[in-house]
């Protein structure tokens, strides 16, 4: 038979969790931070979200989802 502590497993495995989480969390930087004038401006003027993706993969070549623009565009708003 095997010593195994069901608590205490579970204790290190949330543990563990936690500093996985704080270690992502931290200092994140998003690869449209670096155009972030060039997006609102033309988000403002009337782009879609499909025309700022358009946009990227031409002037920037950075190939991305239509969801993760729409993140963005939320996360800069909430930041006004």
């Amino acid at each position: 038979m095997s010593d195994f502590n069901v608590a205490s497993e579970l204790l290190a495995l949330k543990a563990q969790t936690k500093a996985i989480r704080n270690r992502k969390s931290i200092n994140r930087v998003s690869r449209l931070d670096k155009f972030k004038f060039e997006l609102l401006e033309l988000y403002q003027a009337g782009a879609s979200v499909a025309e700022l993706q358009r946009w990227l993969m031409t002037n920037a070549n950075i190939q991305i989802a239509h969801s993760t623009i729409l993140r963005w565009l939320d996360k800069q708003e909430n930041v006004k």
